[in-house]
């Protein structure tokens, strides 16, 4: 038996999927491609600042609106992760006592379709304490069609000490 071509393949697939009740072609529609949403990378480094803001709020509930249902928060000052909006308040409750406060010190942003990444090193500096933490971190976000959420936040502490 000889192989069948995937032009061969695609043809038989569309006759059998346009066979109405009465046995006749019809119409297949061709799947349609995603209508990505048009941004720039200072649009998507101003969801850092979007971000930040809402922690020095102090408002930890605030903090998490910013988060998709099903994201991953890997917190800077706190081994365990975070998947539910309960388990991130409770993280960013005790993050915004301190009062922090960020600045982005490098950064590369990366763009897909409805989906982009922010991925680079930050300082803390906390008002409560005058402490200062730096960090690597990556933000990655996801277009609902209304808003960018972040689906995934991992910061941890620069490991050698400057």
């Amino acid at each position: 038996m000889k192989p069948m071509t995937l032009a061969v393949w695609m043809a038989g697939g569309a006759m059998l999927a346009g066979c109405a009740a009465t046995g006749g072609p019809t119409a297949v529609a061709p799947p349609t491609a995603p209508i990505c949403k048009a941004v720039t990378e200072g649009e998507i480094a101003q969801l850092f600042d979007r971000w930040n803001a809402s922690l020095q709020s102090g408002d930890p509930h605030q903090v998490v609106a910013h988060y998709a249902e099903q994201s991953i928060l890997l917190p800077t000052v706190s081994n365990t992760p975070r998947l539910t909006p309960e388990e991130k308040e409770d993280y960013f409750h005790h993050f915004v006592e301190n009062r922090p406060s960020g600045k982005v010190d490098m950064r590369r942003i990366y763009i897909g379709c409805n989906d982009a990444v922010d991925a680079g090193l930050y300082t803390f500096t906390f008002g409560k304490s005058g402490a200062v933490i730096k960090a690597r971190y990556t933000f990655t976000y996801h277009w609902t069609g209304d808003t960018w959420l972040i689906t995934s936040h991992h910061s941890s502490a620069m490991p050698e000490k400057q």
